[in-house]
Formats: structure tokens, sequence, C-alpha cells
């Protein structure tokens, strides 16, 4: 939270309070916002903070650990296909919510140390074949297991997947206070992916001042010296990727619950580059970056394609590139322009090691000493 607070322009430095309570209205009143532009952008919110989960979870192994994962998509699929299998009449098995949700994430986990053996001596480029090829095969598996025994249905996906449902309470159905006046079920899950995001913020930046975050961050600095100072990295890598893992797994399951719907067309290599612009974009090894850059990136898109058809027929009198090759060519400038001009991404991280003043307070103390 100190991050995004010292992340708000110009109030951030003079006035963190009134900044964190900016940052908190803002998050509660989003949705009321986007409401007002069409129902499709509060679910655009959604999504929105579905995808900061998978950037928070993706910064622990790219940002904190240093090791380059172009497959983090694949833990996305197992807690979306984990929810899928044991909520729907796919088997006619519907476990529920809360006993799903921590089974998503183990599953997820432990695909995250299944990847993180083969690749415990690899680096660079070797890394990042290995972790793109592990999130074709997941992707692959879920589009063929569909013969000789149909488990997850092949390329028609998994549909009627039951919602999220809260000690009786069903996110999926709008609430009616009055005669006139009816919450959205999207407002409902919004609340609750806020919530989530919230949690993994506070989690994340306990974890980021342990010594487990600094073991991380000796290790992505230089391996080698972390390993001489008695740090043990064969087991810090495999913790990050599982930790890593658990959060693209609770992310895929909240996705499952929230579509409806799940095929593998929606864990493509494509999702995984996104992820990880939107970390790079935003700014590795730093909380509010990786909050900001999914945010960012969720919604620039989106915003690209309803402005590209109107302003075009305005400039040319007709729509000379279609939407989508438009959204994404502004999109591929914005980051290189990005990675031209503020290398670091929107918030650079203000140190190599932690971000937290509690920390820099005691090593000055241990200085003194």
């Amino acid at each position: 939270m100190n991050e995004l607070v010292a992340a708000v322009p110009w109030l951030g430095k003079r006035n963190p309070t009134a900044a964190r309570w900016l940052i908190i209205l803002v998050a509660i009143a989003a949705p009321f916002i986007a409401w007002q532009f069409g129902r499709s952008w509060v679910r655009i919110l959604d999504f929105a903070l579905l995808y900061m989960m998978l950037a928070l979870g993706l910064n622990l192994v790219v940002g904190f650990a240093g090791l380059l994962d172009l497959g983090y998509i694949a833990f996305y699929a197992v807690g979306a296909y984990t929810f899928a299998l044991l909520a729907s009449p796919h088997f006619d098995i519907h476990l529920p919510f809360w006993l799903i949700l921590p089974l998503g994430a183990a599953f997820a986990a432990l695909a995250g140390i299944m990847l993180g053996f083969p690749v415990l001596r690899l680096r660079g480029d070797y890394l990042a074949i290995v972790t793109l090829g592990f999130g074709e095969i997941v992707r692959i598996f879920m589009l063929n297991l569909n013969y000789p025994v149909n488990i997850t249905n092949g390329p028609q996906g998994i549909n009627m997947i039951d919602p999220i449902n809260l000690f009786g309470w069903d996110l999926s159905r709008n609430i009616r206070v009055t005669d006139d006046f009816t919450i959205n079920s999207l407002f409902l899950y919004y609340y609750f992916f806020l919530i989530a995001v919230a949690g993994s913020i506070l989690f994340i930046q306990r974890l980021q001042i342990s010594r487990i975050g600094r073991a991380w961050a000796a290790m992505r600095d230089d391996e080698l010296a972390a390993k001489a100072i008695g740090i043990n990295t064969r087991n810090m890598k495999l913790l990050a990727f599982a930790l890593g893992a658990t959060f693209g797994g609770v992310a895929g399951a909240l996705f499952g619950a929230f579509q409806g719907f799940v095929s593998p067309e929606s864990f493509s290599l494509m999702e995984s580059i996104a992820v990880l612009t939107m970390v790079v974009f935003g700014g590795m090894g730093n909380i509010a970056g990786a909050v900001v850059g999914a945010f960012v990136l969720a919604l620039l898109p989106e915003i690209l394609r309803d402005v590209a058809v109107p302003l075009q027929q305005t400039l040319f009198g007709h729509v000379l590139l279609d939407p989508e090759v438009l959204r994404m060519l502004l999109l591929s400038l914005a980051m290189i322009l990005m990675m031209l001009l503020r290398p670091a991404g929107m918030i650079p991280a203000r140190a190599r090691y932690c971000h937290d003043h509690h920390l820099s307070a005691t090593l000055k103390q241990e200085a003194a000493k």
C-alpha cells in the first residue's frame, strides 16, 4: 500500500494519508464511474483485477527472484480447469467454492514446483525457452485431453461452471434492494476481486521484507554471492515458482467462476506475454508497478478499440485499419516508447532489495552500532 501511495503524483509525497484515502475512494467508486459508460466497462474492470493478481504473482518470479518465466499463464489454466472440473456438470461434481479455491492454488503450486525442478540450473534464454515450452505443453494437454477419456472436453471447453457462492450468497445474481434499485452482479464480483487483490498486496508486502524476500533479492542480484553467504538458491527458486504459481492458480479459479466457461484458447502464449508486459511496463520488483501496469494495459486496449473506429471516420471518412490491428499497433508503439524513455517502467523500484522504510531504519541502526 505504501508503494501505491508513493506512486500518486504530487499528493503521494506531500500528503501520504490523503493519497491513501484517494486510492481507496477511487477503488471503491471505479465500477460506478465505469457503469456510466456501459455495463461492459465494469466487466473490463473485473478482468483488470484478475490481471493484477496475475501480474503480482509473476512479479514474485521475475521481479523479486529474477527468474524469467514465459509460461506463467499455464498456472492460470491449472486453476481455471481445476475449478471447471470440480464445479460443473462435466463430471457432475459441484464442490463448494471454499474447497475448490485452495485445491486450485495447491495444484498450481505443484505445477510450479514441477516446472522449477528441471530449470534449477538454467538461466537467461534457456530458462525462457523451457518455461515457454511448459506453458504450451499445458495448453496442448488441455486441448487434447478429450480422448480416449474426455477430461477437459478438448477445444470445446467446459461451460456451465458454478459461480462463486459465499455462504449461500450467489455472486452471479443481482441483488434487488428496492423496486427501483438493483445491485448488478458485476459489482459484487468487482468488490470480491478487489478484496482478493488487496489481500495479495498485503501478503507480498510482508513477504518482500522477510528473510525470503531478501534471499530472493540477493539471488536475483548475484546468485554466486547468494550461495557464498549460505542462501539455499535451489529451495528459493522452487519457492518462487511455487508461490508465483499459487497466485496464478487462485486467479484462474476466480476467472473460471466469473466467466462460467473455460477453453484452451484463453491460455495462449500471447496471454503469458501480456502478463509479462504488464510487469515490465509497470516496473519489475515493485508491487505498485505490477498493479498499475496491469490496470493500464488491461484498460488501454479496450479504450483504443472504442476510439479507433470513430476517430478514423472523423479524420478520413472511412475506416482504414481494422480496430484490432490498430489497437495492437498503438499498444506496441506505446511499449517501445516506454522502453526507450523509461526502461525501468512506469514506477521504477526505488531500491534493489526492498522498499519498506522499516528495513531502511533497521539497516541504519545496525550501521550505527
